[in-house]
């Protein structure tokens, strides 16, 4: 009976009676080797339960071929279309994705990059939590030389590649849309200006205003962390105003569905007395009733680029390669909540 814990190229060899030489060029299809051979040596290393000594072999090259992703909330559609995007193009380079969710806490964000960077990932995909306000944990990666990419939501003191949609164009498209079907008191519940995509979606709103000559009136924005409750409390105080708004652009379709919600708990009529629309077109919207008119966002292609831009960088490590950001359009969807 064998006593012997692990299985080695060792094994296979004395099994085979060949050199572990041979035996570890036929495990890696070198072509020195004959194909018979190569085909012989991987079906007994399969009978036997052999496994590669991974670990080993990156130590000897330096490198995990691991990217570390790092999003706020898996459950949003955005998001998991992203990783989806991410692991897609990986698996075809041999590379292997460790995700982690940040839930929008900056301490648990830090807790999720430093484990990372612990695990000597060779590259980390990010998009920042809602309270990120500092950068030292991220520095982890960039004074250390290992490739670090925003996409959405991305770190302005970090130099590093992004991939961003247009959220200024999209936050006026939203407004001119709702002032097109006659809205003039345009609300936005917009997300913490911390954040770029939230500053930039709020400037395309209010740009959109002052092309019309609308006065910005500060009454009808909300700042909120778009969350569930947070949103329904925002909604609420907007609708409690003296001249409550006849449009309202919703930072997420969180928002805009429980703002859907009160509407209906208050009777009011959507989107006769109040047009409402999203953002990130999740599965949901398209469903409830009435549907809900939001901006799709190209979460799948912006995973998939953000995967081949730092596996190239990791690749190439030994390059200069300048920083780049990548802007990409996104899409109104008009359906029955602004219609």
């Amino acid at each position: 009976m064998r006593t012997h814990s692990e299985i080695t190229i060792h094994h296979l060899a004395t099994e085979l009676k060949i050199s572990a030489s041979t035996v570890s060029r036929a495990l890696n299809d070198n072509k020195r080797i004959s194909e018979n051979t190569r085909r012989i040596v991987q079906q007994k290393a399969l009978e036997m339960g052999y496994r590669p000594n991974v670990l080993a072999a990156n130590l000897r090259s330096r490198r995990t071929r691991t990217i570390g992703v790092v999003v706020p909330r898996i459950d949003r559609h955005f998001f998991s279309s992203a990783i989806s995007g991410i692991e897609d193009y990986a698996w075809t380079k041999g590379f292997n994705v460790i995700i982690s969710q940040s839930n929008d806490l900056l301490v648990k964000e830090i807790n999720c990059v430093q484990t990372l960077y612990n695990n000597r990932v060779d590259g980390l995909i990010i998009s920042i939590s809602m309270q990120t306000d500092q950068d030292k944990h991220l520095r982890l990666f960039s004074d250390n030389h290992i490739p670090i990419l925003f996409f959405d939501r991305f770190c302005p003191t970090i130099e590093s590649d992004r991939i961003v949609v247009d959220d200024f164009n999209s936050g006026y498209k939203i407004t001119r849309h709702l002032m097109e079907r006659g809205c003039r008191r345009i609300a936005h519940i917009a997300g913490p200006e911390l954040l770029n995509i939230y500053k930039a979606r709020k400037a395309g709103y209010i740009k959109a205003l002052e092309s019309e000559g609308i006065a910005v009136d500060d009454r009808y924005i909300e700042v909120s962390g778009l969350t569930n409750e947070e949103g329904k409390q925002a909604f609420a105080r907007l609708m409690s105003l003296p001249n409550p708004p006849d449009g309202v652009f919703c930072g997420n379709d969180t928002t805009a569905l429980v703002a859907l919600e009160y509407c209906q708990e208050h009777n009011l009529k959507v989107p006769e007395e109040v047009a409402l629309i999203g953002f990130s077109d999740e599965p949901f919207s398209a469903v409830i009733t009435p549907s809900l008119s939001t901006v799709r966002q190209p979460g799948f292609e912006m995973g998939f680029l953000a995967a081949q831009k730092i596996i190239h960088r990791i690749q190439n490590s030994k390059s200069v390669i300048p920083f780049e950001e990548i802007v990409l359009p996104t899409q109104l969807i008009i359906r029955a909540s602004s219609k």
